[in-house]
């Protein structure tokens, strides 16, 4: 039997009905438990029928369950249900069967993810399950990510991921890509974001306000500091909502609607995958499909319009329409 979330919802239901010695359940309070159950987690609790019921009861006993013990006491035609040991709950038991390949199949997942050193744990686990429970490998890959596992500076990685962890001020020696020589940044490292198959970190106290980003390929090596380590206010998943990509300015960085139009041939794509979630799309006709973004304009998008080439056309507004135009310009230029 799968285990999804509403059925974990009532196994712990069904739990607290079996372990309760101070009121007796029937089949019917074992179904109000259930729905009452449901309808404080998600807002609906209806449609828990008798038969699911049992068939939970079934799955709890079993040895790909729980392996609860019931005891059954009888009154006429009524049945009523608890723990044979009142002090037994699914919570105190190790992972089961079914939770077991549930979590395999997830740990295998993650194991995919190739070039990210700070899951190296996810190999052992793995193997503890294979050991354990006797849940074997599959025997080929049928899940693939679009990641570069020979992208520079994925050393570096578990490093930062456990600076923010563990909250340490970092001494990064960085080579930047726009002056000669190495730059020397003290930050406070605070996230860890993915863009286009590379990797950044985004740290505050250091040379750049509110925050510096600094992309991982760049780092040349990284150094712990002794320093007092100070946890940023700032929301960083909110704070990038608004770009696309990991470029911003300071905190009142203000929202500007771009018009696009997309040609009769990329509008399907534009619909399917929109370019950001503030994406809202316009008329659609034989000349193509017109669009709107409410972002903070950047570099990325930028490079994300002009790599769309004769698709896209910046409608509005015209000072963004005359960056475009001007970038289009100088790559002409160079032919």
């Amino acid at each position: 039997m799968a285990t999804n979330k509403n059925a974990m919802i009532r196994y712990q239901a069904l739990d607290k009905c079996f372990r309760n010695t101070g009121k007796r359940y029937g089949i019917n309070d074992l179904i109000e438990a259930c729905n009452q159950a449901l309808f404080n987690y998600n807002g609906s609790g209806d449609g828990v029928k008798r038969r699911q019921v049992y068939e939970d009861i079934n799955f709890m006993k079993s040895e790909q369950g729980y392996g609860v013990d019931l005891e059954i006491t009888k009154e006429g035609r009524s049945a009523y249900y608890r723990y044979a040991n009142p002090s037994f709950s699914i919570n105190n038991q190790p992972i089961n069967e079914t939770e077991a390949l549930q979590l395999k199949e997830a740990l295998l997942t993650l194991n995919r993810i190739k070039g990210l050193p700070q899951f190296g744990w996810v190999e052992e686990l793995t193997l503890k399950l294979e050991k354990d429970f006797g849940i074997h490998e599959t025997p080929r890959e049928i899940l693939g990510f679009e990641t570069n596992p020979f992208l520079k500076g994925l050393e570096h990685l578990t490093p930062l991921f456990n600076a923010i962890l563990y909250q340490k001020v970092l001494q990064i020696r960085y080579q930047t890509f726009r002056k000669e020589g190495e730059e020397l940044f003290t930050m406070h490292p605070q996230y860890l974001k993915q863009y286009n198959n590379r990797w950044f970190v985004l740290g505050t106290h250091s040379k750049y306000n509110p925050v510096t980003t600094l992309s991982i390929d760049r780092i040349i090596d990284i150094k712990e500091l002794k320093e007092p380590y100070l946890v940023s206010d700032i929301d960083f998943i909110e704070r990038y909502e608004d770009v696309i990509g990991v470029t911003r300015g300071g905190l009142n960085d203000e929202l500007v609607r771009i018009k696009l139009k997309a040609s009769k041939e990329l509008a399907p794509y534009i619909l399917t995958q929109p370019m950001h979630g503030s994406q809202k799309n316009g008329t659609m006709n034989a000349e193509g499909l017109t669009f709107t973004l409410d972002v903070i304009p950047n570099y990325e998008l930028e490079q994300q319009i002009l790599s769309y080439g004769e698709g896209i056309i910046v409608l509005e507004p015209q000072s963004f329409v005359d960056k475009i135009k001007t970038r289009i310009q100088a790559s002409l230029n160079n032919y």
